[in-house]
């Protein structure tokens, strides 16, 4: 990943606007949600919908083998046997 360094000033409400080229590279677009992670005194701005999948990929980690879903076959046919059933 390459090193991108960019600047906002903040607001007297603690807003800042996302300059366009982070908004580009986050692929977040007006009322879409950021989420900043904190860690030390590092912090991050990410996408919250890219985040939130990534989480939970990270929960769901080893949760398909557990269950017999090996390959992208026994996902397809586990999801066309719980579409009969609704």
């Amino acid at each position: 990943m390459d090193l991108y360094i960019e600047q906002a000033k903040v607001m007297s409400k603690g807003q800042i606007t996302l300059p366009l080229e982070i908004r580009k590279l986050l692929g977040v677009k007006s009322g879409d949600r950021v989420s900043f992670i904190v860690n030390g005194s590092t912090i991050i701005i990410a996408n919250s919908a890219i985040c939130a999948l990534k989480i939970l990929q990270s929960k769901m980690q080893g949760k398909a083998e557990k269950v017999g879903l090996l390959n992208d076959e026994d996902v397809q046919a586990y999801l066309e046997e719980n579409e009969a059933l609704e």
